[in-house]
């Protein structure tokens, strides 16, 4: 296989094409239909489930799970990093996170909230978040690799353009395959006893209950697809991207922790980086929110939002994912030119007023309308502050080759805020028993985020 040179189109491509193959994760299984499939199995209205010998609130469990699994990637990602480094082939770190990812979306077909079930189910969870979350820290360090400083914006906002359009033409397979089991093969017929002796109420409700169960089966099933669309389609970048740096060593006891050691290099060489180290530490604050809301948002509105029926709710949540999906392309977009035009840091403060705006305007969300007008504005913002933030860092690194490093501390610091805001959100959560309440409180890490950009310096600085 011919290497393909830095900046060149088809390497280019190859990369941003990663974000087409699992990007389906964060909008299937994060974002849309397994929040759904999971709040079905609570028959109570009262959603309670006893795990690790606790009775935990529905939504509270899912979230204190999400934040455990970015605890392990903030750990392990700079130890796999470092031997990624020290071997020379960061590509068979992405290869191993996209297909552990991909066996955990598979698993959730069998995902099952009864005592003798529930752990397991969670541990494919579990395997589907670490996979997408742990292959990012080293599809994200090959940016600065296979692209010149002025393609960088671009080739970002194209991967994250590129990943909500794949995830979309799935997500409206799986979307069909949900509301009309039948059209797939799904059987929703009725008894042939009811059929023929059964009321006119007891046939209704029968064949409602025979297509809420192919529903739910439909739903077990687009887990699978995500699985293989994932680890099928990644092919094309695994085969075109370069394996890392050239240098090849053997891995010993000594390089295990290398990882980390490189990380207390990077933090000691951003003392001397006023502007970097400015710029994390807004990162840090606002990313801890924006990933939060992302995380939690279906969660949200299966919960908070008066739909009106299960088939609406349905409709509804799916419909206001594909709003966000579709609004984000051209997020991504206009949030690239503006980045050109104003700079990255004035566009990312002011991303950060309109997701602050949008914390206080949640809190009062009581109708579908009210939903899908934040699922608008989320749509707007969200595509164009992760390409934006992810660009700026790289812009910002200083002359290295050693840019796994770099982004895995990046990553760290990502993962650590997530942990710390999906902590505080969920101990809201279970404490008050209202997810509105976790919602405004994340008001607060934008608004300091927006201080905090504030003091990047607008030039290079020691």
């Amino acid at each position: 296989m011919a290497v393909l040179e830095k900046g060149s189109k088809k390497l280019l491509n190859a990369w941003a094409f990663y974000d087409w193959a699992n990007s389906v994760y964060t909008l299937t299984i994060a974002s849309s239909i397994f929040p759904i499939f999971y709040s079905a199995l609570f028959l109570s209205e009262i959603k309670k489930v006893h795990a690790f010998g606790m009775e935990f609130k529905s939504t509270a469990l899912i979230t204190f799970v999400t934040a455990f699994t970015f605890l392990v990637v903030a750990i392990t990602s700079p130890i796999l990093s470092g031997i990624a480094d020290y071997v020379g082939n960061k590509k068979n770190f992405l290869k191993f996170f996209c297909y552990v990812g991909s066996a955990g979306c598979i698993g959730l077909y069998w995902f099952d909230i009864t005592p003798d079930k529930i752990h397991i189910s969670l541990l494919f969870y579990f395997m589907g978040l670490i996979g997408y979350w742990g292959s990012l820290v080293f599809y994200n360090s090959y940016l600065p690799d296979i692209a010149f400083q002025e393609q960088q914006d671009r080739v970002s906002a194209k991967g994250f353009s590129l990943g909500y359009i794949g995830s979309v033409i799935l997500l409206m397979v799986n979307l069909v395959m949900v509301l009309y089991p039948q059209i797939f093969g799904f059987d929703i017929s009725i008894s042939e006893a009811i059929r023929e002796n059964g009321t006119e109420a007891e046939i209704i409700e029968a064949t409602v209950s025979a297509k809420n169960a192919a529903s739910f089966e439909a739903m077990k099933i687009s887990f699978i697809t995500v699985g293989l669309w994932w680890a099928l389609f990644s092919q094309y970048s695994f085969y075109w991207l370069p394996k890392g740096t050239s240098t090849r060593h053997k891995v010993t006891r000594d390089i295990v922790f290398n990882g980390l050691k490189e990380l207390r290099l990077v933090w000691k060489e951003l003392k001397q980086n006023l502007r970097l180290k400015r710029y994390l530490y807004a990162f840090f604050v606002f990313s801890m929110a924006v990933q939060t809301i992302m995380l939690i948002a279906v969660y949200f509105g299966e919960e908070e939002i008066a739909w009106g029926g299960d088939d609406a709710k349905k409709i509804g949540l799916i419909g206001s994912i594909l709003i966000i999906q579709l609004v984000a392309v051209v997020g991504a977009v206009l949030t690239s030119r503006a980045s050109a035009k104003f700079g990255n840091i004035k566009t990312l403060i002011a991303v950060n007023f309109i997701w602050m705006s949008l914390c206080f305007y949640a809190y009062f969300m009581e109708t579908p309308l009210q939903f899908y007008i934040a699922a608008s504005l989320v749509g707007l913002v969200m595509g164009g502050i992760q390409a934006l933030a992810r660009s700026t860092y790289s812009k910002f690194l200083p002359e290295t080759d050693d840019t796994t490093s770099y982004f895995s501390f990046y990553d760290v610091a990502e993962k650590i805020g997530i942990v710390i805001g999906m902590i505080i959100f969920a101990s809201i959560d279970q404490i008050t028993g209202s997810m509105r309440n976790g919602i405004l409180f994340l008001f607060l890490f934008f608004l300091a985020g927006i201080i905090l950009l504030f003091r990047v310096p607008k030039t290079y600085e020691n």
